[in-house]
C-alpha cells in the first residue's frame, strides 16, 4: 500500500506540479491529526517517519520506560517495552509503531480533509504565482457572467489546470460596452490579491495599459525596441491618444503604429469596440508636441509659458471647435498627454 501511495504522489507532481515533499508534509500533518482524533488530543510524543528509499510511512508514539506508569499516553512499563525493545531499562525511550489502519473512521476522514486541503492550498498558491507575474500585463478572458445588481463581471482567463476567475469591476469597465456571455475579450491584470478562495485577479478594460499592451501586441517595432510609446491620454470607449517616438530616422513610429492600410491601428480600435485612437508624433520640443497633440485640427502658433506647464495656442476661427472637440474632449485629452495646460485662442 505505501509503494502505491508514493506513486500517487509522483503522478500528482507530475500532473499538477505538486512537490512531493510538501505533500508528503501535509500526510503527516494529517496522520498527527488523524491520531489526535482518537487519542483524547495527546500527540506531543507522536512523530511521523518517511522512508522514501524504502517507500514506507511509519507512525511512532515515544514513551519513556518508568517502572512505575503514571501517564500512559507518555509512559510504559519495563514489563511491555521489553517485548518490544529486549533489554530496555528504566529510563530508556521506546518507540512503539502505530497501525494506521486502526485509526477510527472519523480520524480518517479528518486525515483525507487535511490531504485535499493540502492540494487546494498547493494549487492555489501556484495560479496565485503565475498570475502574478502578469501584473500589468495582457491577457485572453472569456466572459463568464455580469452581475447586474453591481455591473460587475466574472470572467475566466488561462486555460487547462491553470483557469481562474477573474473580477472586472463597473469602475474599469469602458461606459457603454456591452460583454454578452461567451464573448472572448483582452484585459488589463491591475493586481492579484490572495483570498481564502484562492487568488483573486482584478483587470482592467478602461485602464490606459490596455491601450499600450495592445499595440505592443500588434506593432513588431515595439516590441523590438524600435518604436517607443511615450505616453497616453484616454477617456475609456470614446477616444484615446498616444505620443510615439522612433530611435531610427528611417522609422516613421506613426505610420509603423498605423500600419499597412491601418490594419494595426484597426486591430487595436476592434478590440476596443470602436474606440477612437489618434496616433501623433512625440517631440521633444514643447510647441511641436502640443501642436500634435491636438490633431485633427490645424495649429498656427504655440507660445510655450516662461513659468510652470502651460502653453497658448493659436488655431485658425475655423478650427477653434475641432480643436477643442466635443465637450472639451480633444483639448483634454491633448494637455493630459503633453502634461500642459493648453490655452487655445483664434487668429
Amino acid at each position: 500500500m505505501n509503494a502505491e501511495f508514493f506513486e500517487a504522489l509522483d503522478a500528482i507532481e507530475k500532473e499538477k506540479g505538486i512537490p512531493k515533499e510538501y505533500m508528503l508534509e501535509k500526510i503527516s500533518q494529517a496522520l498527527v491529526t488523524a491520531y489526535k482524533r482518537d487519542n483524547m488530543g495527546e500527540a506531543d510524543n507522536l512523530f511521523v517517519d518517511i522512508n522514501e528509499g524504502k517507500k514506507e510511512i511509519n507512525l511512532y508514539v515515544s514513551k519513556e520506560v518508568v517502572s512505575d506508569v503514571e501517564n500512559p499516553a507518555v509512559q510504559i512499563s519495563v514489563e511491555a517495552a521489553d517485548k518490544l525493545m529486549p533489554g530496555a531499562r528504566e529510563g530508556d525511550v521506546v518507540n512503539i509503531p502505530v497501525e494506521t489502519k486502526k485509526l477510527g473512521r472519523i480520524a480518517a476522514q479528518t486525515a483525507k480533509q487535511v490531504i485535499i486541503q493540502g492540494i487546494r492550498e498547493a494549487e492555489r498558491g501556484m495560479v496565485f504565482d503565475q498570475f502574478t507575474s502578469k501584473e500589468h500585463e495582457l491577457l485572453s478572458a472569456t466572459v463568464l457572467r455580469e452581475d447586474p445588481r453591481t455591473g460587475n463581471i466574472i470572467l475566466e482567463v488561462g486555460s487547462g489546470t491553470d483557469r481562474s476567475e477573474a473580477l472586472l469591476t463597473a469602475n474599469e469597465r469602458c461606459q457603454y460596452e456591452e460583454l454578452p456571455e461567451g464573448s472572448m475579450v483582452k484585459v488589463y491584470v491591475l493586481e492579484v490579491r490572495r483570498s481564502y478562495h484562492g487568488p483573486q485577479i482584478l483587470v482592467s478594460r478602461s485602464h490606459p495599459g490596455l491601450v499600450k499592451r495592445l499595440f505592443e501586441l500588434e506593432v513588431p517595432e515595439i516590441s523590438d525596441g524600435i518604436v517607443e510609446i511615450k505616453s497616453i491620454s484616454r477617456e475609456p470607449g470614446s477616444r484615446s491618444k498616444i505620443a510615439v517616438w522612433s530611435n531610427r530616422e528611417d522609422v516613421d513610429p506613426v505610420g509603423a503604429c498605423v500600419g499597412p492600410k491601418g490594419g494595426r491601428v484597426g486591430a487595436v480600435v476592434d478590440e476596443l469596440r470602436g474606440e477612437k485612437v489618434d496616433i501623433i508624433k512625440y517631440s521633444e520640443d514643447p510647441a511641436e508636441y502640443v501642436a500634435a497633440a491636438l490633431a485633427p485640427a490645424d495649429v498656427i502658433s504655440v507660445t510655450v509659458g516662461e513659468e510652470g506647464r502651460s502653453c497658448q495656442v493659436i488655431v485658425p476661427e475655423d478650427q477653434l471647435s475641432l480643436s477643442i472637440g466635443k465637450e472639451g474632449q480633444n483639448a483634454r485629452l491633448a494637455a493630459r498627454l503633453t502634461g500642459y495646460k493648453i490655452d487655445i485662442k483664434t487668429s
